[in-house]
């Protein structure tokens, strides 16, 4: 039996893999170890810019593992007191979200918390908290309807129904919809894409997006508009530093 979770980077990507396609990537305290070790590493790497999140075989995740739910630690793996968004949001660099197969459940909210989703045409999602009677705690009730709409994230967690690509695109869950052996040649090349930008103004636009979902409209605008003053007095500053030089 291999690792839960297999990891790799190459060219300032790194690729992050569910690896236990034989329970469909479900979620047991070993898978979670691995992934917030990964996502810490990502985290902490200079190299690393931008990661992808995905699974092997014909499933995504199929959320929690419900024969070790009561045997294993699954809401702090590590004893550090940290679970899924708490990693997430210390991570300060893009993940995307290459979603191979079925996203369900506790496997829909580890999608959820990635920056955007590419998916496979075989990928399908649905929240069954409802159905199996598990609370929700990595976010669902305020990812999903932040994604694609207050009335059908209800239609979605009320009814625990499975919804394909189509309805993913037309509701705004996912950015795009490719052949399934296309999706991580897709989501690398985005990758590519966003390791050549700025890095430090990269991150700089993702907390200012971020910072909306903690505030008003108004008071995010303000705080963005500061922000570009204060860029622009330093931005001057040393370009008025820089003409005198030569």
């Amino acid at each position: 039996m291999g690792k839960p979770v297999l990891f790799e980077t190459k060219e300032g990507i790194a690729m992050i893999t569910l690896n236990r396609p034989e329970k469909r990537n479900a979620i047991n305290r070993e898978l979670l170890i691995h992934l917030y070790n990964y996502l810490d590493e990502v985290s902490s790497n200079d190299k690393i810019r931008v990661a992808i999140i995905t699974g092997n075989g014909k499933s995504f995740c199929a959320g929690l593992d419900l024969s070790v739910i009561e045997t294993e630690n699954l809401f702090d793996p590590r004893g550090d007191g940290k679970d899924l968004p708490d990693v997430i949001e210390d991570c300060k660099k893009p993940i995307i979200g290459a979603i191979n197969g079925h996203a369900i459940t506790g496997g829909f909210e580890i999608a959820l918390n990635c920056d955007f989703l590419i998916a496979s045409e075989r990928a399908s999602f649905a929240d069954t908290h409802a159905k199996v009677g598990i609370h929700p705690g990595w976010g669902m009730t305020q990812l999903l309807q932040q994604a694609v709409g207050q009335r059908m994230a209800k239609q979605l967690s009320f009814t625990c129904q499975f919804i394909g690509t189509e309805k993913a695109m037309q509701c705004g869950l996912v950015n795009e919809v490719v052949p399934h052996e296309e999706l991580i040649p897709r989501a690398k090349q985005i990758s590519t894409e966003i390791c050549a930008v700025n890095q430090e103004m990269l991150g700089v636009v993702k907390d200012l997006i971020k910072y909306k979902n903690r505030v008003t409209l108004q008071e995010a605008f303000a705080h963005e508009r500061e922000g570009f003053r204060t860029f622009a007095r330093k931005f001057l500053k040393h370009s008025k530093a820089f003409q005198k030089k030569v």
